[in-house]
């Protein structure tokens, strides 16, 4: 039987769970090589011959997306198959433009091949941005699963940067857990939120595996989107934030307009703060695209323990890096709080930046005078830590999902700013779960 040879396009996330539960054990296809793209130092690794299979012995290599043209002149490729989240829907086709040149097939596969079954009820949260407010969403979730006497366990897209055959299933209810799995900035960002309120959370490259592990302890599966990606499960109720700070974006990027078309449920977040004609931008879209969708409405309430440090001070702001990189935000809650409580100047971080910070600038010309948090390794977390030494602040805001301090000394004074999601008037996410908490009580009795 001739198989249909392919490369998997991805970014060390879609892309594996594609190959998982798709390509891994179809004869019908051979997978040749993973692209990778989007995060840094994630080529040059091979996915193992543990998670490949018994067709794989010798794993699968994953090479720079950057590479591929010069790939496939040397090997023989019959299709690329795209694989990784929140890009414009142009660049989409214009991956798809270059890979016809090289003479191959562009694939995107859908939800049907896609998502796996749960014995649990499932709640998807998934958004049409990076950004959006998909981690308060959740843990408002969790915290609803968790009043009604139910038992839930938040499973996270993944983000295996390290050795993946120490990643296939991972568990996660203390801080001690994250240490032993080493886990990088962009992970604690998404994880200790909810294991300091006492949710268990699951990750890792294997999602049929993870999924069967956290159905054995919870009554309601979370999942918990990344960037703006699909659901790996099929959810019970489909959850999609949308962000009217950038109205339009739900019906120009990729996947989030799936995620925005398929949902049950529309958050509009963010309305607080947001301007009233984006808002209704966004009403107009969820009209137009998914009118059967209910509708949230929902404000990202700001708290900062002491607002009196920021009036007349220079003040550098520290968001989360993805939201201002490939989130393409030139703004988050610490700008908000920093223009509220008077801030005398936002610092620019640029001129200082060093190594993997400057390259990460240079990547993202239009982050502006706000510094991301990135930190995907030990290197960067070093240069992320010189970084903000080096800039000459009177006061560090630290808007991130974490408190950086725990894992950086920043010898400026600091303050932390935190937000959370809340809903306004009916419907309520109570209202919209009600049924997901009705059949996970069943279950149980």
């Amino acid at each position: 039987m001739d198989r249909t040879r392919i490369v998997i396009m991805g970014a060390a996330g879609r892309d594996f769970h594609n190959f998982n539960v798709f390509f891994r054990d179809n004869p019908a296809y051979e997978v040749v090589a993973f692209t990778a793209t989007q995060i840094p130092d994630i080529e040059g690794r091979v996915y193992p011959a543990e998670l490949a299979g018994s067709r794989y012995p010798d794993g699968i290599q994953i090479i720079a997306e950057a590479d591929l043209g010069d790939f496939v002149a040397k090997v023989p490729v019959d299709q690329a198959v795209f694989a990784y989240s929140d890009v414009p829907h142009v660049y989409v086709m214009s991956r798809a433009s270059w890979v016809i040149s090289l003479g191959l097939d562009f694939v995107l596969l859908g939800s049907k091949r896609t998502m796996l079954e749960s014995t649990k009820p499932v709640v998807a949260v998934c958004a049409v941005r990076t950004g959006a407010g998909k981690s308060p969403t959740t843990r408002r979730v969790t915290e609803i699963i968790s009043e009604a006497g139910l038992q839930p366990a938040v499973i996270r897209h993944p983000m295996p940067y390290g050795d993946l055959t120490r990643q296939i299933v991972q568990r996660f209810a203390s801080y001690e857990d994250l240490d032993y799995h080493e886990c990088t900035i962009e992970e604690r960002e998404e994880y200790e939120p909810h294991i300091d309120r006492g949710t268990l959370v699951f990750a890792g490259v294997d999602y049929e595996k993870i999924l069967r592990a956290a159905e054995k302890e919870a009554d309601v599966v979370v999942w918990d989107g990344g960037n703006n990606d699909m659901p790996f499960y099929r959810p019970d109720v489909f959850l999609t934030v949308v962000d009217p700070h950038r109205p339009g974006h739900e019906a120009l990027y990729h996947p989030g307009e799936v995620n925005f078309r398929m949902a049950d449920c529309l958050i509009i977040n963010k309305i607080d703060t947001a301007e009233p004609a984006g808002v209704q931008q966004v009403r107009d879209s969820a009209a137009r695209y998914n009118p059967r969708a209910q509708i949230i409405d929902a404000a990202a309430p700001i708290f900062i323990d002491e607002p009196e440090m920021i009036r007349g001070r220079r003040v550098l702001v520290i968001e989360d890096g993805p939201t201002l990189t490939h989130g393409e935000m030139t703004y988050g809650a610490g700008v908000v709080v920093a223009r509220r409580y008077g801030a005398a100047e936002l610092i620019d971080p640029r001129p200082y930046a060093v190594g993997t910070i400057q390259r990460t600038f240079e990547r993202y010309p239009n982050v502006g005078p706000l510094l991301p948090a990135m930190g995907y390794g030990a290197r960067q977390i070093a240069d992320l830590k010189e970084t903000i030494s080096r800039t000459p602040a009177d006061l560090v805001l630290i808007a991130t999902p974490i408190d950086l301090r725990r894992l950086i000394d920043i010898p400026q004074p600091s303050a932390r700013v935190r937000y959370e999601m809340q809903e306004i008037g009916r419907p309520t996410l109570h209202d919209v779960l009600a049924p997901v908490l009705a059949k996970a009580k069943a279950q149980g009795r």
